[in-house]
């Protein structure tokens, strides 16, 4: 059975669009769906009695968060071993669940994977949408591809372990169609992929370093587009985006240093791009007690500035950004995801607005999602966040849990305040004040 309408009054409606806020704002939620969602002052027709209904007393109402680059299966990872050695299959898969449900109780409803270890993504995804485990709606990616001898080949031959449970190492075109077809029996939605290297690895695949060649690119892309999956990659390295861009891909995460022709072409082919700069700040604040070399700490830096003036350039340019921040990192953990959308308003400049769309509609574009979710707009589906106070004064507010009066998903109140009360009817002639 439906619940009965759920009423939030008296809110500002940040709508997910970029437009500015709504004042004295209702949204009317029947079933998982929302009726409407607009000025109060529009709605014409009486409450229902049966209504649930909600005074926000001037709080924000906005689009449930899009977290566009997720790693569910990463749990405070300090030291490559503990990716690919450290835990078993089973306990990895307990992690990811309460990282999940981490997610969804700081406002997060859906969320893209940047890669998982197994195939746990495929399952947790499932177990969500099936309501076994609470989380955010996912779209799944699975094993990682990597050329060898790149930056997530790591394993020294010595050792004659391999690295299954984590990333597919590739040596030419065959294998490249090879792992993309073993991802294609898992039933993964994104292909992740290793295009360029990183400042984690300054001697041999810094981040200005190529990991795969476009050939082995182009025919990631084209086997992942014939079985109609997507495809994504690791994009640092100049020439690296460019070969990306190229060769197809969806998406870009990072897009650190973008020149002139790199531009041209993401905006060309209207290519999002999932920056996740503030895993780089923090990897610059706290590396030294994480045994960071000078020499990593330094490329993060470099990786920081020019990363953040490719956000500036896309931005001014008419591009588009997701916001998501390769959370799982015992400097960068779980749980802290919204700090990411602080970031970059106070670091790197971006209007809260442009901010917010950012972490609402661009996502749910880059999952494909957007005609579900993404916007507060009637019939879309009743993924929303409700906050205490004027995020669009300060984005800040979304890093504090205590202040989210509710985290509907689906027309259901999943976390906040006003998860499990019991909240007054309209014709009891009373309203929950959160």
């Amino acid at each position: 059975m439906n619940p009965s309408p759920l009423i939030l009054t008296n809110g500002r409606l940040v709508d997910g669009t970029g437009a500015p806020p709504v004042p004295d704002a209702m949204v009317w939620v029947e079933g998982e769906r929302i009726r409407f969602a607009g000025p109060a002052a529009a709605v014409s027709e009486p409450i229902p009695a049966d209504a649930r209904v909600v005074d926000v007393r001037g709080g924000t109402i906005l689009p449930g968060l899009v977290e566009a680059h997720i790693h569910l299966t990463y749990f405070d990872v300090a030291e490559l071993a503990d990716l690919d050695i450290k835990y078993p299959v089973e306990y990895i898969t307990l992690l990811a669940a309460a990282n999940a449900r981490l997610a969804l109780e700081c406002g997060y409803t859906a969320a893209r994977s940047g890669g998982c270890l197994h195939n746990i993504d495929v399952w947790m995804k499932r177990a969500i949408d099936e309501g076994i485990v609470p989380g955010p709606r996912l779209a799944s990616s699975g094993r990682e591809i990597c050329g060898a001898g790149g930056l997530m080949d790591w394993n020294p031959e010595f050792r004659k372990i391999g690295m299954e449970g984590l990333v597919f190492i590739i040596n030419g075109v065959e294998d490249a169609r090879k792992a993309v077809r073993a991802l294609v029996k898992d039933g993964i939605e994104w292909v992740k992929t290793y295009p360029t290297g990183d400042a984690a690895s300054p001697d041999v695949n810094d981040h200005h370093t190529l990991c795969m060649t476009f050939d082995e690119m182009h025919a990631v892309v084209a086997t992942a587009h014939n079985h109609k999956m997507k495809v994504t990659g690791h994009c640092r390295a100049t020439e690296g985006i460019k070969n990306a861009l190229r060769a197809g891909y969806d998406t870009l995460e990072h897009g650190t240093f973008m020149d002139d022709e790199a531009l041209d072409l993401l905006l060309e082919r209207d290519v999002p791009v999932v920056p996740g700069l503030r895993f780089e700040f923090t990897s610059v604040q706290h590396g030294k007690q994480f045994g960071m070399s000078q020499a990593v700490i330094d490329g993060h830096q470099e990786t920081l500035e020019g990363g953040a003036e490719s956000c500036r350039r896309i931005v001014r340019a008419g591009g588009r950004l997701g916001m998501g921040g390769d959370y799982g990192f015992a400097w960068n953990p779980h749980g802290e995801y919204a700090k990411e959308l602080t970031f970059f308003v106070q670091q790197v400049g971006l209007p809260v607005l442009d901010v917010l769309k950012a972490a609402t509609l661009t996502g749910a574009q880059i999952m494909g999602r957007d005609h579900e979710f993404g916007t507060v707009a009637p019939g879309k589906l009743a993924d929303l966040l409700v906050v205490d106070g004027d995020v669009a004064s300060d984005i800040s507010l979304l890093e504090d849990r205590t202040r989210f009066i509710a985290v509907v998903q689906g027309g259901k109140i999943k976390a906040g305040r006003l998860a499990g009360r019991e909240i007054p009817r309209a014709g009891d002639r009373a309203t929950t004040r959160p």
